[in-house]
C-alpha cells in the first residue's frame, strides 16, 4: 500500500477524552509556563501560529483523508475508511498520518486544538480557524481546546459566545486547585477568584467546561484546604465535567527539587483517597466526575453529581474498609499496572501476578515503601 508522504504540526499533550481527535496545533507551548507540578513545554518558548500557518495544517489534514479514502475505493472497500484507517495504524507513514487514521477509525468527529492556552489567540482570529476547520472537515461535529482560567476571566462574555456561535464545543482548564495559598506555591499564576471568573463565564457562554484537578496536590500540609476550597470554587463554577489527576512527581518538573529538599512532603496514596473523600463530600455542583487517568488509585470513580454522590463516597469506603494487607496489594496492582478496579482484587490470576511482582521488588520481604510505589506511578506519565 503505497502512500506519499504529507504531515502537520502536533503538539506534545493532549488530554485522555481527546485520545481519538483529530489534532490541530494553534499556538505553540504554553504562555504561561511556570506550574512547579508540570514538566511539559519547559525550556521552551511560546509561540503565536498564524491563521495562515494553521489553515494550511487544517488542508494538509484533509489532503491525507482524502488519500486513505482513495485508498477504499482502490482497495474495493467503497469509501469505507474505517478498514484502511485500522491498517494504517499499524504502520503509519508518519506522525500525521498515524493522527488522521486514528481520527477516522473513530468516525472522524472530534479535533482538539493544541497547545496549552489556544484561547490566548485574537478571538476573531480563533473564530475564524474553528469555522475553516468545519467547513474544510465537515464530519466534524466537536472542536475542544485547552484554556486558561486567568485568560478566560479577561475574555469578554460576547467573545466566548463567538466562539462557541462559530463551532468551540469544549475547554479543557487545569483548576489543579482551589486554595490560594496552595495556587501561589505552584506558581499557577491565578487566584480562585480568577478561577471562578473565568470558569464561569465560559459556562455562560453556552461553551461546555471541563475543569481539572489534581488529587494531592497540597502534600501533607495543604491538603485538607485543597480538598474543601477547590470544592468551593468548584461550587460556584458548575462545570459540565470534573476531572480528576493524581500529582506524578518527576525530575523535569520544579516541584522535583522542591521534594528532593524536603519542602515539599508528599501524600500516600490513602492520605490522597481521603482527601479525595472530603472533596467529593463538599461537592454541591451538577457536574460529571471523572476520575480517568492511569495516576488515580481508584480510577473506576464516575459518576453524575449530585445524584451518584452516595455510590462514589460508597467505592472509596469500600477501600478503605478493606484489611491493610488487602489495602497494600491493591495499591501496587494498581501502580504496577495489573490492577484497574477493585474487582480484581478476586481475580485469581491477577492476584498471584501482584504477590509476585511484590515479592521480586522487595527482595523477599513482601514490603514496599511508599517512594517505591510512587516510582511506580511516575512509570506511566
Amino acid at each position: 500500500m503505497a502512500v506519499v508522504a504529507n504531515s502537520f504540526e502536533i503538539g506534545p499533550i493532549r488530554p485522555p477524552s481527546e485520545a481519538y481527535s483529530l489534532l490541530i496545533r494553534a499556538t505553540i507551548n504554553c504562555p504561561w509556563n511556570r506550574c512547579k507540578f508540570c514538566p511539559t513545554y519547559k525550556g521552551e518558548k511560546f509561540r503565536l501560529r498564524s491563521v495562515d500557518e494553521i489553515k494550511q495544517d487544517i488542508k494538509t489534514a484533509k489532503i491525507i483523508q482524502d488519500k486513505i479514502k482513495k485508498i477504499s475505493w482502490e482497495y474495493g472497500y467503497g469509501g469505507r475508511v474505517k478498514e484502511i484507517a485500522g491498517m494504517l495504524l499499524n504502520n503509519p507513514v508518519n506522525e500525521s498520518f498515524y493522527n488522521v487514521a486514528l481520527w477516522l477509525y473513530a468516525g472522524g468527529e472530534n479535533a482538539f486544538l493544541q497547545d496549552a492556552n489556544t484561547l490566548i489567540m485574537r478571538t476573531n482570529e480563533l473564530a475564524e480557524v474553528i469555522r475553516f476547520l468545519k467547513e474544510t472537515l465537515p464530519s466534524i461535529k466537536r472542536v475542544t481546546s485547552y484554556a486558561r482560567s486567568k485568560t478566560a476571566a479577561k475574555k469578554k462574555l460576547q467573545e466566548l459566545t463567538e466562539l462557541h456561535e462559530a463551532g468551540l464545543s469544549r475547554l479543557h482548564i487545569g483548576l489543579e486547585s482551589g486554595y490560594d495559598p496552595l495556587l501561589q506555591y505552584m506558581d499557577k499564576g491565578v487566584t480562585a477568584a480568577e478561577h471562578i471568573l473565568g470558569g464561569k463565564k465560559v459556562v455562560e457562554s453556552g461553551v461546555s467546561l471541563c475543569e481539572y484537578v489534581v488529587l494531592g496536590l497540597g502534600g501533607k500540609e495543604m491538603w485538607h484546604q485543597h480538598a474543601t476550597e477547590t470544592a468551593r470554587v468548584l461550587n460556584e463554577i458548575d462545570p459540565e465535567f470534573i476531572r480528576v489527576r493524581t500529582l506524578a512527581i518527576n525530575s523535569e518538573m520544579p516541584l522535583y527539587s522542591e521534594v528532593e529538599n524536603d519542602n515539599f512532603i508528599r501524600a500516600t496514596d490513602e492520605e490522597i483517597l481521603v482527601e479525595e473523600k472530603l472533596l467529593i463530600e463538599h461537592l454541591e455542583c451538577h457536574s460529571n466526575y471523572v476520575s480517568d487517568h492511569i495516576t488515580n488509585l481508584l480510577q473506576e470513580i464516575e459518576g453524575k453529581l449530585p445524584q451518584d454522590k452516595g455510590e462514589i463516597l460508597a467505592l472509596i469506603d469500600r477501600f478503605q474498609s478493606l484489611p491493610p494487607g488487602e489495602r497494600a496489594n491493591f495499591r501496587v496492582g494498581r501502580r504496577a499496572g495489573i490492577y484497574s478496579q477493585l474487582d480484581d482484587l478476586y481475580d485469581g490470576r491477577k492476584r498471584q501476578l501482584v504477590e509476585r511482582f511484590i515479592h521480586r521488588l522487595s527482595q523477599g520481604s513482601n514490603y514496599l515503601d511508599d517512594k517505591t510505589i510512587h516510582t511506580l506511578m511516575e512509570g506511566f506519565i
